[in-house]
């Protein structure tokens, strides 16, 4: 039986029939370009779904991801690998894999440690998806670097907290300022710690926006050389992604209704929600829904659908969603807006929120930027703005390379991501 055929077959069983008529989209295709949209292990309920019969074909494909990243995608390809765990200031308990040396041996010693964090729906297991050879924690490693993958809190690897549980609401109260106000700081300041040395660090898509945020508060540079961020994202005014654009509305518009759904979990009940009100809306092409979302991406490597989907999709906060929108509807960056003069001075002492200004990113911090001229998500009239705001940058500082025929997952999945992006951004890492 063929991935595609256990698909159909999964579509088309009884218990997931009352789902395929909630979507009100007309095949099994649609459902692998939902999952795969929300790139990254949701804590919920998806279990239930792997549960279904038929779906067999695809976790025979990739071991469980509840065995770890180590053991389920790094170590049955020859690598060593180290668990870890450090606590926010806020309580929760994030994971970390350490990767200390490549597939022929060795040991962390005196390299330089590289921090990889994935993007949003994502957790650290999206660098070590792709085989030896051409997922990037395993070409760094290989290029001898110190190798960690964080993992955001509310992911698989990061669903502790010192007081709380996932089940609880008080879990999911925070939006990506928490991820670049405590869990970069406690990642950076573990890795720096464990290696006593200042790391490189490697971002995709929202891991781009909460470092650059934190960069703007002159946060973090102390313990960093160099930091690449591909498929950047910053200001989300012009975004072209129409699916991205209606789910704005949607999140925005009722924002009392989603908040009550501390967790968003892209699996369960408000996934599918959120996924038909976007679909249900006029203008909305979801028969192509990953290009509606993030692009036409090129060079997709499909074979990875199965290791994907053992490992994914991860659950956020419903907050997080909202904050995000909040940028799409206002073209700003700020602080999460509680749309309340009374609230925002409760928690800023000023009745509108912060604003993370990127002009204010120091102009020798080396930065570089890998931009997908197809990118419905990180488009290129956003990354301009954000350009605009470096023009002072130190030119020697600052690499930009735009590939042409590149959209938002092509960053990842893209069968040519090593020659394409992944060369020239270790050559980066290894100038600075």
């Amino acid at each position: 039986m063929t991935l595609l055929q256990g698909f159909y077959k999964l579509w088309n069983t009884r218990q997931l029939e009352q789902e395929r008529k909630h979507l009100k989209m007309g095949n099994a295709i649609t459902l692998t370009v939902i999952l795969i949209l929300f790139c990254g292990s949701a804590y919920g309920k998806r279990s239930m779904l792997y549960s279904v019969k038929g779906l067999d074909v695809v976790t025979a494909l990739a071991p469980s991801a509840s065995d770890g990243i180590c053991k389920t995608l790094v170590e049955i390809h020859g690598y060593p690998c180290e668990e870890h765990t450090v606590t926010t200031q806020d309580g929760f308990i994030l994971g970390l894999q350490r990767i200390p040396g490549g597939a022929a041996g060795g040991t962390p010693g005196n390299k330089t440690p590289v921090l990889l964090q994935h993007g949003i729906l994502m957790d650290g297991a999206v660098w070590v998806m792709l085989p030896p050879g051409q997922s990037l924690a395993f070409l760094l490693a290989d290029n001898g670097f110190d190798v960690w993958l964080a993992n955001a809190r509310g992911t698989e690897s990061s669903s502790g907290h010192t007081s709380l549980r996932p089940n609880d609401p008080a879990f999911w109260n925070w939006s990506w300022d928490e991820l670049a106000g405590f869990d970069l700081p406690a990642t950076f300041q573990y890795v720096h710690n464990q290696t006593g040395q200042q790391l490189h660090y490697v971002a995709h898509s929202l891991g781009t926006l909460t470092a650059l945020s934190a960069f703007s508060k002159n946060q973090l540079l102390d313990m960093m050389r160099s930091a690449a961020l591909i498929g950047p994202v910053a200001y989300m005014g012009q975004i072209t992604s129409p699916v991205a654009k209606v789910a704005a509305d949607v999140l925005t518009g009722n924002a009392s209704f989603w908040l009550g759904v501390a967790e968003f979990d892209p699996m369960g009940d408000a996934g599918r929600t959120l996924i038909n009100d976007v679909c249900s809306t006029p203008g909305v092409d979801c028969s192509d829904l990953l290009t509606a979302f993030t692009g036409p991406n090129c060079c997709l490597n499909r074979s990875m659908l199965g290791v994907f989907l053992s490992h994914g999709p991860q659950s956020t906060a419903t907050k997080n969603l909202i904050h995000q929108s909040q940028m799409i509807k206002k073209g700003t960056i700020t602080m999460y807006d509680y749309n309340n003069e009374d609230e925002n001075k409760k928690h800023y002492g000023q009745p509108t929120p912060p604003v993370y200004d990127m002009t204010h990113i120091p102009n020798d911090v080396p930065l570089f930027l890998g931009c997908g001229a197809k990118d419905a998500l990180s488009d290129t009239k956003d990354v301009q703005l954000l350009l605009d705001n470096l023009k002072d940058h130190v030119k020697d500082k600052l690499v930009v390379q735009t590939i042409e025929n590149y959209a938002h997952v092509d960053f990842i999945f893209a069968e040519n991501v090593k020659q394409i992006i992944y060369d020239p951004l270790i050559a980066f890492v290894k100038l600075h």
